[in-house]
């Protein structure tokens, strides 16, 4: 197992390219097999997520192959619709099989994604949409067993949920729908990026789509669907992370190729704490004028905060000086980083789902362990700018989703390695 390893005190200087976007390649590749024919994905990150998902579709039967950043899927005429336990349990975004199977073979058995250390993350909104489509579902020793006796029919859906709108459920609905027959409406969808993306995938397979990015899509069923090519969204929770990275250390650092209006909750709250963003046609230039400033923080859907820059933020809150209240309003368990903070001498103190940061000085390096992907974006943050040594483990949480993340801060003068355990 690897550890990183970080000499906090570096400023950031240079730019940095920024990958596909992990949470727009999944679904758009589990969309692929809707098509009989090849479809081309460019721009697909090299992470561990992404070759567990080329895994799962081998063992559905379709031919996927990576080289360069480039992935070609070739799902042919025969689909084996049954997605195994031992692939699905490994990544949650594995569930987004089910409408594709769904809706071109007529039936699924897919493995539930289990637990999560950022709190329970049920599949209800899926199993709601696809059954309004007309989908018989039952769970069977572990799996959700979907099947359509006749073909799907199109409806008006209501995904509403507990925390609001949910992407992956979005998904699921969106690309069975597509060959369901007569129209569906998505009500309460989800209106990320990565939803926009898929759906342009799917209209460039030439399905009917309307309303991507807004809390209503409409989708008219077709009776089938071609391969196509597309290149993948900028991972705008990467370059997000790199924002942060720059603002912390005082640094002076072009994020390349990234999508500013995905950021605009972030350079928000950055512009507040004392962070100079400028954008153009290619990126952000960010900058830091003089001391931060605290802010506090909501997580929302988009367009508001996203969960997934929580923890990034709450490492640059804990060593801005005063009092900052970050509040998760998405998954209210998401604070599994909070101790692995303090021990790198943080100030942070929960009251039920917000967390109150009172800001030091300096953090101090220290062996930490990441319980998840994006706290262990926060662990290397804080330790670009803590005294001596960090650190961390469990580094196979970052290779989901963070593409040679020691390479990129490395170029921008970070002291970074990566090394055996």
């Amino acid at each position: 197992m690897d550890k990183i390893v970080l000499k906090g005190g570096k400023k950031l200087k240079g730019e940095v390219e920024i990958s596909g976007a992990k949470n727009s390649a999944l679904p758009i590749m589990a969309a692929a097999l809707l098509a009989e024919e090849e479809s081309v994905l460019e721009n697909v990150p090299n992470l561990s997520d992404i070759m567990t998902m080329i895994r799962l579709l081998h063992s559905l039967g379709a031919k996927a192959h990576y080289e360069g950043g480039i992935l070609a899927v070739k799902p042919g005429k025969n689909l084996n619709p049954v997605a195994p336990y031992k692939l699905v349990s490994t990544m949650r975004a594995s569930v987004c099989v089910l409408g594709p199977l769904l809706g071109r073979v007529g039936r699924a058995e897919v493995s539930l994604p289990g637990g999560c250390v950022i709190g329970p993350r049920p599949i209800d909104l899926h199993l709601k949409g696809l059954r309004s489509l007309g989908a018989q579902i039952d769970i069977q020793h572990g799996y959700v067993v979907a099947k359509s006796k006749r073909k799907l029919r199109g409806n008006d859906i209501f995904l509403g949920g507990g925390f609001g709108s949910s992407v992956l459920a979005t998904g699921n609905v969106m690309m069975a729908a597509t060959l369901a027959e007569g129209r569906t409406y998505i009500q309460n969808a989800a209106c990320e990026p990565e939803v926009v993306d898929l759906a342009q995938f799917l209209k460039k397979m030439g399905a009917r789509i309307q309303g991507e990015g807004s809390p209503r899509i409409e989708i008219e069923g077709v009776k089938r669907l071609r391969g196509t090519t597309h290149s993948v969204i900028p991972d705008r929770i990467e370059a997000g992370t790199y924002m942060v990275a720059a603002a912390m250390t005082g640094g002076d650092v072009f994020i390349k190729k990234c999508m500013p209006e995905h950021q605009n909750a972030l350079m928000d709250r950055l512009s507040q704490s004392g962070v100079r963003i400028e954008r153009n046609h290619s990126g952000l230039r960010l900058r830091r004028n003089g001391g931060l400033k605290p802010v506090d923080v909501t997580t929302l859907p988009y367009p508001g905060f996203p969960t997934d820059l929580q923890a990034q933020m709450m490492a640059l809150m804990s060593v801005t000086p005063g009092i900052s209240v970050i509040t998760e309003k998405i998954y209210p368990d998401r604070f599994m980083h909070v101790a692995e903070l303090n021990r790198m001498g943080s100030q942070i103190f929960l009251e039920g789902n917000s967390a109150i940061v009172h800001g030091v000085k300096r953090l101090s390096g220290a062996p930490v362990t990441a319980s998840d992907l994006r706290a262990s974006g926060a662990l290397i943050l804080a330790g670009l700018v803590a005294e001596g040594t960090t650190e961390v483990r469990r580094v196979y949480h970052l290779d989901r989703g963070y593409e040679h993340i020691e390479e990129k801060l490395s170029r921008l003068g970070a002291e970074i390695r990566r090394e055996k355990e």
